[in-house]
């Protein structure tokens, strides 16, 4: 499954609003927004579809992307879906100066592989890793 998730912040900075009016948004149902403990984050394309936007973004020099493909062996379908369940997690942190996310898992029970393909911002991506490694114990 496919995710660009933003924060209500990131959503006022595109919308040029106050994030109150964000917020004012998704209680009256204008803007479809997933609420994550006390916190909303927002499908980028469900943003882009209320701005009225088809994707058509001109990308700034700050744009800059790393796509990283993680494959890890021999794993439990549960272990697999807690795996996935946390990363999901990790990428709905970050404040409003934090640059969305995308990642997509996916397992292969029959030979136990499970994949994460992340597409973020090199110093996020390599936050994420890090993570990764420590949720898998592979840390020294």
């Amino acid at each position: 499954m496919s995710h660009i998730l933003v924060t209500v912040e990131q959503a006022a900075v595109t919308l040029k609003v106050h994030p109150k009016t964000v917020l004012r948004y998704i209680r009256e149902g204008r803007l479809q927004a997933t609420r994550i403990g006390k916190a909303y984050r927002i499908e980028q394309a469900k943003l882009d579809a209320f701005v009225g936007v088809a994707g058509a973004r001109v990308p700034s020099p700050g744009d800059v992307r790393a796509t990283v493909i993680v494959e890890v062996p021999a794993m439990a379908a549960e272990q697999a879906e807690r795996m996935a369940t946390f990363i999901g997690a990790a990428a709905l942190g970050g404040d409003s100066r934090t640059r969305p996310l995308h990642f997509t898992t996916a397992f292969d029970p029959i030979g136990g592989n499970f994949k994460i393909v992340l597409v973020a911002a090199p110093s996020d991506a390599a936050r994420l890793l890090e993570l990764i490694e420590l949720q898998l114990g592979l840390t020294r």
